[in-house]
């Protein structure tokens, strides 16, 4: 049992990094908060030196008023859904796939797992140079050996192919998680089960997908708060456009192409509120799980 004393020690001890955290976290905060109550466009002669002045929450109301407001975040929400739907459905089938003995298992997994380690810009690069390319793309060549004709990818079917872009990112860690946990579950249930003639759908759905229910809600969390901010396979494939302007790539025009610092603040209290939103509501998922 820990005495008052060695707690009292741990706590000074993690003051530190605690308050470090807490002004990593407020200050930018504090800041967007302040510049969203103001008047802020550089390129006009705008500066913290001669003082900016007080709009109050005009910034906010023209920023929701936008045309683009609304679609943003319906990109954004068709997005996240997208992905973590494909991400959890094949990161299943992959967990299960690669907990079955098979040569080269150990190699396989490290496969799998690779291009969760590739950069986001990096591997949206590759996906729109290498593989949707409409003349020289391996699915160009690919639709034309079957006699059809190529896709515009990234113009036709621009949500699609950022789903897909984002997904095959964050497959592997989906299926690094759902796999911990299904080489968690006992084998003797799934046995006793087979014994008693279970078919292998019951088998799944009775024992296998229910043991996996909190690692899916981990999986979800951690993925939603991350593809919340999604920013950079936009920028690097579409340039926001045919559709595909998120809230975070709508924060960033109005912040460096518009120089509208004030405006784009405004946006990122928005992005901020739709997180904690988001956040709390997978929070009491997880929470239902992790009780049952």
């Amino acid at each position: 049992m820990a005495t008052q004393q060695s707690r009292s020690a741990a706590r000074i001890m993690m003051a530190p990094a605690v308050f470090l955290l807490l002004g990593w976290m407020l200050i930018p905060l504090c800041m967007t908060l302040f510049f969203s109550f103001k008047k802020y466009l550089p390129l006009r002669g705008d500066s913290m030196a001669n003082g900016l002045e007080w709009v109050g929450f005009a910034n906010y109301v023209r920023f929701v008023s936008s045309s683009s407001f609304w679609p943003s975040i319906q990109t954004t929400l068709i997005i996240v859904g997208g992905v973590l739907v494909i991400t959890i459905v094949l990161g299943i089938a992959l967990a299960i796939l690669l907990d079955q003995p098979m040569w080269g298992q150990g190699v396989v997994r490290i496969l799998v797992i690779a291009p969760f380690f590739v950069m986001p810009t990096v591997s949206a690069l590759v996906w729109k140079n290498m593989f949707m390319d409409p003349v020289n793309g391996i699915l160009a060549h690919l639709w034309k050996f079957f006699g059809a004709e190529p896709i515009q990818w990234l113009s036709q079917a621009s949500l699609p192919s950022l789903v897909m872009i984002v997904s095959w990112q964050w497959l592997p860690f989906a299926t690094l998680i759902l796999l911990t946990a299904i080489q968690s579950l006992d084998s003797e249930q799934l046995e006793a089960a087979e014994m008693d003639g279970a078919p292998v759908h019951k088998r799944f759905f009775f024992i296998v997908l229910p043991h996996l229910a909190r690692a899916i809600t981990i999986v979800t969390l951690i993925q939603t708060i991350f593809l919340l901010a999604i920013f950079a396979e936009i920028f690097v494939t579409t340039g926001g456009a045919f559709g595909t302007k998120t809230l975070s790539y709508l924060i960033f025009q109005r912040v460096l192409e518009s120089q509208n610092v004030g405006l784009g603040s405004a946006g990122g209290v928005y992005a901020i509120i739709l997180a904690n939103i988001v956040a709390i509501f997978l929070m009491r998922i997880v929470g239902k799980n992790l009780d049952a």
